[in-house]
């Protein structure tokens, strides 16, 4: 019995020092949201280009887990439309695709 990946969706602040730097943001989806910190921050292989000016990079919230990347990929996308100030601000899921929780 296989069982199903949990995806993640993950949003990054930067810790940089210039005060621009420390307003940026990145979204995007993982299985594993502390490898990904890593590859952002370059402390290991394949972060994405984007991320490099804005190291060091800290994980401001992790939403899921999902169990289709689909589901995730919608919210990732549902957040970077937002500007990097409303994604820090839009730390709750639109009603459609709240976290998938085990039940209790």
């Amino acid at each position: 019995m296989d069982v199903e990946p949990q995806w993640f969706v993950y949003v990054l602040l930067s810790s940089g020092g210039s005060r621009e730097r420390a307003r940026r943001s990145y979204v995007g989806i993982s299985l594993d949201p502390a490898r990904r910190l890593l590859q952002h921050n370059g402390e290991l292989p394949g972060g994405a280009k984007s991320t490099r000016g804005g190291r060091p990079w800290r994980i401001g919230r992790v939403l899921g887990p999902y169990s289709g990347r689909g589901q995730a990929q919608q919210l990732e996308a549902s957040l970077k439309k937002l500007s990097g100030e409303g994604r820090r601000l839009a730390w709750e899921p639109p009603s459609d695709l709240e976290d998938e929780s085990p039940a209790g």
